[in-house]
């Protein structure tokens, strides 16, 4: 067996002895840290990932560079996608994976006193040298890979908003209802004109009830986006109808010149869908 092949047997050998030593160290407060949770369960999955760290970090010792960071990058994806990490500030984990680091030193103090290999100095330089740069890769995949799971998270949940912000509901199978409430600036107008177009043709209705009492105010762009939301849904063949529309908006239309001449307008959505 070489020194190396040596070195790793014996962190494996001691790899529940680490993983113990470090979370019995932990000192952690921050309600946001997965290192303050103290339910069983999160505890056990918590240790597991730190004992599984070191099978697959120890191969630093055995392999190429680019064989480890291939092997290892399993291990830090999965990390960087646990849920817990992802909510923990990333910080908190780049700190631990430096106290981490500082007990791998350690123990690769212990392994040169208690070996009966000939270890040079040589031999110490390059394995501080493993165990330094191979952290500061570890928490770079890391940090890269959270990064990556955090703005997938992101682009999901305003692609939700998004849906959210332009729904088209169903009324019948020839009928729907947009209902628009709260602000609406020039990209939320954007959105609503996609998604109500595609929403419409995907329900296959006939007639759109486009329900404005939740608006306030529209600017210049916002009003043209409406018409020309009007004009999209008539060359699809959808009859639109508009109900509850502010005399704000109805003053910022004329002074725009926008006519809806073609248009049904009801005071009320309960009046519009009064008419067939």
């Amino acid at each position: 067996m070489s020194k190396n092949e040596a070195l790793r047997e014996y962190f494996l050998e001691h790899a529940k002895e680490i993983t113990e030593e470090w979370y019995n160290t932990i000192e952690e407060n921050d309600p946001a840290s997965i290192y303050a949770i103290r339910t069983p369960e999160v505890v056990e999955r918590l240790k597991k990932q730190n004992y599984d760290f070191h099978h697959f970090f120890t191969q630093i010792f055995v392999k190429t560079e680019e064989e480890w960071a291939e092997t290892f990058d399993e291990w830090a994806s999965e990390i960087a996608a646990d849920q817990n990490h992802l909510n923990t500030p990333s910080h908190y984990v780049i700190r631990e994976f430096m106290r981490v680091r500082m007990l791998y030193l350690k123990y690769l103090k212990t392994f040169v006193k208690e070996t009966e290999h000939d270890i040079t100095q040589e031999d110490m330089d390059n394995w501080n040298e493993l165990v330094i740069t191979g952290f500061d890769t570890a928490i770079l995949m890391f940090v890269e890979g959270a990064n990556r799971n955090s703005k997938e998270l992101l682009k999901a949940k305003e692609d939700i908003i998004q849906q959210l912000s332009a729904p088209v509901i169903a009324l019948d199978d020839k009928r729907a209802l947009l209902p628009l409430i709260g602000e609406i600036d020039s990209e939320r107008a954007g959105v609503i004109l996609e998604n109500t177009l595609h929403n419409c043709s995907r329900i296959g209705i006939s007639q759109l009830y486009i329900d404005l009492s939740g608006v306030a105010t529209i600017d210049t762009l916002v009003a043209h986006q409406i018409s020309n939301l009007i004009q999209s849904l008539q060359l699809l063949g959808i009859k639109p109808m508009i109900s509850g529309m502010r005399p704000e908006i109805a003053q910022t239309a004329i002074q725009l010149g926008i006519a809806f001449d073609d248009v049904t307008i009801k005071s009320s959505l309960a009046n519009a869908m009064e008419e067939k």
